[in-house]
């Protein structure tokens, strides 16, 4: 079991008084570095969701008054987003924020599994200020955007795999699909890992899904198809320093030419589909779908800053691996804002490194991240009716000293820090051990932003 560590306070008047501290230095940092970005990508949405209920408009016609700005998601997302036509835009604004927050829990439920109950309050305020400091969920709540929600739907399909539902698995990885694309990599995950019924469901709900768009929006879904999912301009500048794909690497580099790009994806592609099936051949589906995450931000041709919450996940495999220093440095490199500091000019190798530095942190995430061999009591059931791992019938033999627990509690003790059931030793609790994630939070320092470093100003919503 891990021991906390030497400097952390031990008494509940030591913890309470270093939340306050950090709460305090959080709200500063909040209040005193331009984060808010106004919801603008909401706006897009309200404002195109509105015109198409309320007018009769052309739902890819809509601009937000001001700027060239429109919707850019497949028509599914408009019929998501139908009720938002229902209320006024400060009800709207609250509505989002209360879906981030709930979404933001069941992420955070889903990846620290039992764990979560043994820090308590103390654990989930660190948690709290930690997450705050974190760029891409900053950007996803000050913008508006629909990036935690989906987050939570796929990671919802990974748990009911964890716990032996699988008949269940693939309707949120479908829903996420139809909404934006980025999640449909998760489909292919799903048929390299030979989860072939949950492949189906995931496909057949966001082909269904789809369908539905089409017929309550034919020509919106037949120009979406036809044009408007090629042209990358409608999004906005490739080049900008916010889009932290590997297009937008090549963009900054002055060669933003199809091909390369193309080869590179391809490349980064069979990386991610070696190391995400021998994942799943070891029994990690936890760093299966890490790594799925991290190899849509990187092959995505537009990667704006708050789409990289899909790393949480690898966060989670870096602590649960105990490797918290790692963890705590990639994590404050994403709290830095410091690629905002060649907004105006990416060129050189000081921009080629620091302007894409959260891209590079991704890549290291694709190529790095640990992969563990997981006993089979651990790892997803080889049959989707399955509901829990087969029992363990070996209990190692311990030497109690006379100050010690017996053997057979030390045992139990063990099975229960694992997150297992201490009769069984099968995976305790609806989340299980595939998604439990054990270590201390890590860390963040932050760096003031760069002068308009709202990507908004830049690009259209993604």
């Amino acid at each position: 079991m891990r021991t906390a560590h030497p400097r952390a306070p031990r008494t509940d008047r030591g913890r309470l008084l270093l939340v306050v501290a950090l709460g305090s230095a959080v709200a500063v940092f909040t209040a005193t570095v331009p984060l808010l970005r106004d919801w603008f990508d909401l706006r897009v949405y309200y404002g195109a969701v509105g015109s198409w209920v309320h007018h009769g408009g052309r739902l890819y016609d809509y601009r937000v008054p001001g700027t060239g700005y429109g919707f850019t998601y497949p028509p599914f997302a408009a019929v998501a987003m139908l009720p938002m036509a229902l209320l006024r835009w400060p009800a709207a604004v609250a509505g989002a924020l209360l879906l981030d927050a709930v979404a933001l829990a069941a992420v955070v439920r889903v990846l620290t599994g039992r764990a979560w109950r043994r820090y308590g309050w103390y654990g989930g305020a660190l948690t709290v200020c930690l997450l705050a400091l974190f760029e891409p969920l900053r950007d996803t709540v000050s913008f508006g955007q629909v990036n935690l929600l989906l987050l939570a739907l796929v990671l919802a399909d990974g748990r009911l795999l964890a716990t032996g539902r699988g008949r269940a698995a693939g309707a949120g990885i479908g829903l996420a699909a139809a909404i934006k694309l980025t999640p449909a990599l998760f489909i292919v995950l799903l048929l390299l890992a030979r989860r072939f019924r949950a492949a189906a469901v995931a496909a057949a709900v966001a082909a269904a899904a789809t369908g539905l768009a089409a017929v309550l929006l034919p020509d919106a879904s037949r120009f979406y198809w036809t044009e408007a999912v090629r042209d990358t301009s409608r999004v906005g500048r490739l080049d900008y320093v916010s889009n932290q794909s590997l297009l937008g690497v090549l963009a900054r580099s002055g060669e933003p030419h199809r091909a390369v790009w193309a080869v590179v994806a391809l490349l980064v592609l069979c990386v991610w589909a070696r190391r995400a099936r021998g994942a799943a051949a070891a029994g990690d589906w936890r760093a299966a779908f890490a790594l799925t995450g991290a190899a849509a931000c990187l092959v995505s041709p537009v990667t704006w800053v708050h789409h990289l919450v899909w790393l949480l996940p690898s966060f989670g495999v870096l602590l649960h691996a105990g490797r918290p220093r790692t963890a705590a440095a990639l994590y404050a490199v994403l709290c830095s804002s410091v690629v905002w500091l060649w907004v105006d000019d990416a060129s050189g190798v000081s921009g080629f490194l620091g302007g894409n530095a959260y891209a590079w942190v991704a890549l290291g995430l694709l190529l790095g991240l640990p992969v563990r061999q997981l006993p089979a009591s651990e790892s997803f059931p080889r049959s989707t009716s399955a509901t829990a791992a087969a029992p363990s019938t070996a209990v190692p033999a311990i030497a109690a000293a006379p100050d010690q627990p017996s053997p057979s509690t030390a045992s139990a003790q063990r099975l229960r820090d694992d997150g297992r059931d201490a009769a069984t030793g099968a995976p305790a609790g609806p989340a299980g051990t595939a998604w439990s994630c054990a270590g201390s939070d890590p860390t963040g320092s932050t760096f003031p932003e760069a002068a308009n470093p709202q990507s908004s100003s830049s690009r259209a919503s993604s």
